[in-house]
């Protein structure tokens, strides 16, 4: 028993460190490193600094004109936020948004697992002035490990050895099937929610812009300082 158990505990730790190495990418850049590293990177696709803001640049992002702005844990990177330079009127931005939401939903490179698109009749004034709304959306960029289901297999094989015998697993009940897929279904979920990317709608003075954030939840805080 004892031996099972460090067996799996080094299995998660594999896993882990297996994962942390899939995460999230903006413009095919790791959000990941330093910034340093991390600005230069942007610079290559055409992006520029803003003086006195060495950590905001500006440019072009998927047909619109953006300040990209990197975001550190000490010494890593763990996100990008990309917001709209000009803001737009209710309507256009209600346009905008669920443009947004299908180029996500057509993209093969990212999973959702609800439809956040905003109906004509909304009124989002209305909604986020007066009933302190959020309207975003959130989409999963599809780690890389989806398309290996060896791999997956022999990571959630530890999992299901402490669980069953030999015999049930060769000849498995209903029952343990149905286990299988949710332990499977929970280990492919936990690692699509480290890689989100989403986006929300902002509004300042009656003006509206998205704000878009490329997220790697590995390098996230999570209360080690405390």
């Amino acid at each position: 028993m004892k031996q099972l158990i460090t067996l799996i505990t080094f299995i998660l730790i594999s896993i882990c460190a297996h994962a942390q190495s899939d995460v999230t990418k903006f413009l095919g850049i790791p959000v990941d490193g330093s910034k340093k590293e991390m600005i230069r990177n942007l610079k290559s696709k055409g992006f520029n600094t803003v003086p006195y803001e060495d950590n905001i640049l500006k440019g072009v992002f998927n047909g619109t004109d953006v300040n990209v702005h990197v975001i550190t844990n000490g010494d890593k990177v763990c996100r990008i936020m990309v917001c709209d330079e000009n803001p737009i009127d209710e309507r256009s931005i209600q346009i905008r948004f669920n443009k947004l939401h299908d180029q996500f939903k057509n993209n093969p490179n990212y999973i959702a697992f609800e439809d956040n698109t905003i109906s004509d009749d909304e009124d989002i004034s209305y909604g986020l002035n007066i009933e302190n709304k959020r309207y975003e959306a959130v989409f999963y960029q599809i780690p890389a490990e989806f398309n290996d289901t060896m791999a997956i297999s022999e990571k959630i094989a530890p999992i299901l050895i402490s669980k069953y015998s030999t015999e049930q697993l060769q000849n498995p009940t209903e029952e343990i099937r149905q286990d299988i897929i949710n332990i499977t279904t929970t280990y492919m979920t936990y690692l699509c929610t480290k890689k989100p990317v989403w986006y929300m709608i902002s509004e300042r003075y009656g003006k509206y812009s998205i704000i878009m954030f490329y997220d790697n939840e590995y390098n996230r805080a999570n209360g080690e300082d405390l």
